[in-house]
């Protein structure tokens, strides 16, 4: 496998030394625990853009590898993107300022222009060479790599949930609101799975074909959002459109097919402070315990709370419009919100509905200027401000029609006659159960320790999937990848703890 050198010109590559201690491998990087910094590319790419050209490719090549070679603080906090980390599996001596100079010296020479493009290569990467030991060497001290038996032994020493050392970059305390360390155990799993939206039922069909017996929670809304829409047109494997609760079905099923367990119970609480984890059921006395744990509780969708709003829920009523815009072709819809993802809602419907009308509560938008240039620009979006939704019209075929009101006139009414109607004023994670014990962002999103690498959060063995995650795409179909991912993560991790016999 080689790369190209960031700096170099169109055609040179280099492959790994056998002589450095790392190899460039992704399956190996996804078993180290490394911290999730800014990329070295990232670092050094603003420097280095002008020596992609002919006319730079030699002293703005050399400057950067000078500053960047010599700066053993580059190296120190510099590690690399998830998809190209050096997972090192036994650091070698550090190179010396002495040897890194020498290095450096040699590629001054060699990027004088002459014959010589094959040395100058191998000059380049020999200063490359030396980053990448400088790199392996902090991300190393950061969080060592162990081999499984190493893990198994301090897993039983209990050392393995000492997550503020193993994770030092995200700053998380575990403070559970409820302590159920003195609760007896009914049941002891290696894996829970709390959530069974389209995320939820994935990771456990994958976690049931590895024989990791998966016991599932689903709560009260058994299949998540998906359980509220009626037509799903955009989910691989259905040619026809089929509804959201059929999908749900047809995925429950194949779940316990593989032999996945699924409760209808709600979680009432959860002790992450030590493994095994505890988990409390509403309605029992006792706990579940659990090696692992998988969070696929989803987000919901905010609602207006306006009049008969439960009566066209998914009968003309959605929060996702890239999920339910091409079912109104060549119809009237509105779309309620003032951000940019209600403008871009906005805009995405225009290319399939005959006309759009915008709705806001003011005249001041949380939207980007430039997002609302182009929604102004947009022949088939209209743009109606201080209108608030006062309740829906509807009948037996679905929404009719929205009665509108003004927040400074409580006496102005108005009817905007439309057939569908996409709410975009946000979401929110269904993160509360886990708060102060995971690590989230300032909307309750919980987080990775390595985005893009792996689904683990700020505690090992507790995975998140699915839009309890995701704050970007939200689709049925992304959640379901995400509980591949947890499931897949879940499994390769509990091959490294001891078995407990159950």
């Amino acid at each position: 496998m080689s790369r190209a050198l960031p700096w170099a010109a169109d055609g040179d590559f280099r492959s790994p030394s056998p002589a450095t201690a790392f190899v460039l491998s992704p399956a190996a990087t996804a078993s180290a625990h490394y911290p999730s910094r800014k990329p070295c590319s990232q670092d050094r790419e603003p420097k280095l853009k002008a020596a992609r050209t002919p006319a730079g490719a030699g002293w703005v090549g050399l400057a950067a590898a000078v500053s960047v070679s010599l700066s053993s603080r580059s190296g120190r906090r510099c590690a690399r993107a998830p998809g190209v980390s050096l997972a090192a599996t036994k650091v070698s001596t550090p190179v010396s300022l002495t040897q890194r100079l020498r290095n450096v010296l040699f590629m001054v020479v060699a990027e004088i222009p002459g014959p010589w493009p094959r040395w100058r290569s191998e000059r380049r990467a020999a200063v490359m060479r030396d980053l990448d030991i400088l790199n392996a060497a902090w991300a190393a001290s950061q969080a060592p790599l162990q081999t499984v038996e190493e893990e198994r032994l301090a897993a039983k020493e209990g050392r393995f949930t000492k997550t503020e050392a193993r994770f030092p970059h995200i700053n998380n305390k575990v403070r559970p609101a409820v302590s159920l360390q003195n609760l007896p155990v009914v049941e002891k799993r290696r894996l829970v799975i709390v959530g069974a939206g389209p995320s939820g039922y994935t990771a456990a069909m994958y976690a049931a074909r590895a024989r990791l017996r998966p016991l599932l929670f689903c709560g009260p809304l058994v299949g998540g959002q998906l359980m509220l829409t009626s037509d799903v047109e955009n989910f691989p494997g259905y040619p026809e459109a089929v509804s959201g609760p059929q999908m749900m079905t047809d995925m429950r099923t194949q779940c316990e097919r593989f032999g996945a367990e699924i409760r209808e119970k709600l979680v009432e609480a959860v002790d992450l402070s030590d493994r095994p984890f505890r988990i409390k059921i509403q309605g029992e006395e006792g706990v579940v315990e659990a090696d692992s744990m998988i969070i696929a509780t989803g987000a919901t969708a905010r609602w207006l709370g306006a009049e008969e709003e439960d009566a066209v829920k998914g009968i003309g009523v959605s929060t996702c419009a890239v999920c339910d815009g091409a079912l109104f072709a060549d119809e009237e819809v509105a779309v309620i919100g003032g951000g940019d993802t209600a403008i871009e809602d906005a805009l995405f419907l225009a290319r399939f509905a005959s006309h759009v009308t915008l709705l806001h509560r003011s005249e001041k938008f949380r939207a980007s200027a430039l997002m609302l240039e182009r929604c102004k620009r947009e022949p088939k979006v209209t743009m109606k401000t201080w209108r608030n939704v006062k309740s829906w019209k509807h009948d037996e075929s679905g929404l009719t029609g929205i009665e509108l009101g003004d927040p400074r006139d409580p006496n102005f009414r108005e009817t905007l006659n439309v057939t569908g109607a996409f709410i975009a004023i946000g979401h929110d994670a269904q993160s509360k159960l886990f708060k102060n014990q995971l690590a989230m962002d300032e909307d309750g999103y919980i987080l990775h320790t390595r985005p893009g690498a792996s689904t683990m959060t700020s505690i090992p063995g507790v995975f998140s999937s699915g839009d309890v995650s995701d704050r970007r795409y939200r689709q049925a179909i992304t959640a379901a990848g995400h509980g591949c991912q947890a499931a897949l993560d879940c499994e390769r991790w509990l091959d490294k703890v001891p078995e407990v016999g159950y």
